[in-house]
């Protein structure tokens, strides 16, 4: 949801679709407007995340329409979702409009659900978050790290194919 103060909205994510069969956490930075306004990760219905998460979990059919099916087809595959960021101030959607950020307790979910030992950071700005705000986990040799290209329709330059070859390395 987001209220408007006198410099920017503050926009404030969701909580983490998780459960303890999960291997793989992806983590995007903050929900743009389209999805804080649908109450769903990854709602702009130009953002390539659930097609290209189906080509890795159901290969031969599309990504399910319903939320409630998307979010069961990540289940069903251990993987997990969450944001770096649990809240900021932001006009719009794009990333480098993020302001005032409020971590997401990355070290918590993960002690909390140890059995993730993949974290796939959902875009530059996803990445960056993580890694100033969770230092002590860098380190952690038990987990791997990845700093995948952003599935958002702000990254045109990036094919569903490139996407799918580049994020490949998170799943193989």
């Amino acid at each position: 949801m987001t209220t408007t103060t006198e410099h920017a909205p503050y926009c404030r994510g969701f909580g983490p679709m998780v459960d303890a069969g999960c291997t793989h956490l992806v983590l995007g930075s903050m929900p743009g407007v389209a999805s804080l306004q649908k109450q769903q990760y990854y709602g702009h219905p130009r953002n390539r995340f659930w097609p290209l998460m189906a080509r890795f979990c159901t290969p031969t059919r599309p990504a399910p329409e319903d939320y409630a099916e998307r979010l069961a087809m990540l289940r069903t595959h251990h993987i997990a979702l969450w944001d770096s960021i649990t809240a900021c101030m932001r006009a719009g959607s794009l990333d480098t409009a993020i302001r005032e950020v409020q971590p997401s307790d990355i070290a918590g979910l993960l002690a909390q659900y140890p059995g993730i030992t993949t974290i796939c950071c959902n875009g530059a700005k996803s990445y960056a978050t993580f890694c100033k705000h969770n230092r002590a986990l860098l380190g952690r040799p038990d987990l791997r790290i990845l700093a995948m290209p952003s599935t958002s329709p702000a990254n045109a330059r990036w094919t569903l194919d490139a996407l799918y070859e580049a994020w490949r390395v998170a799943f193989w």
